[in-house]
């Protein structure tokens, strides 16, 4: 029969204590590397995304500029994206302020 003194006991309980914060460790390290990978394709396909939509805009407006006829239909190609650009950018560059100096009654 096997005896296990308190020396033992004590000595498993923090064999498996190291052994579980080895793997948590393990499982944050794997954790943070595969949302730095999901981060990075997320910015190749948004790239991606732009460049297509860019390339299919210019395709377009060229069709367009090479055949002249309809000024209505060369002002919709050339103004619409330029209304769609504005709109974004003047989103992305809009400073908005929260205030929050509330005061409590």
């Amino acid at each position: 029969m096997i005896e296990f003194t308190t020396l033992h006991v004590v000595a498993a309980a923090g064999g498996l204590l190291v052994l579980l914060g080895v793997w948590r460790a393990g499982a944050r390290r794997a954790r943070a590397a595969a949302e730095a990978t999901r981060s990075g394709a997320r910015l190749v396909s948004l790239v991606g995304r732009v460049l297509f939509n860019a390339g299919l805009i210019v395709a377009v407006q060229w069709v367009v500029i090479t055949h002249p006829g309809n000024p209505w239909l060369l002002l919709a190609v050339l103004g619409l994206p330029a209304l769609f650009a504005a709109y974004a950018l003047t989103r992305a560059l809009t400073v908005t302020t929260v205030d929050t100096s509330r005061r409590r009654r």
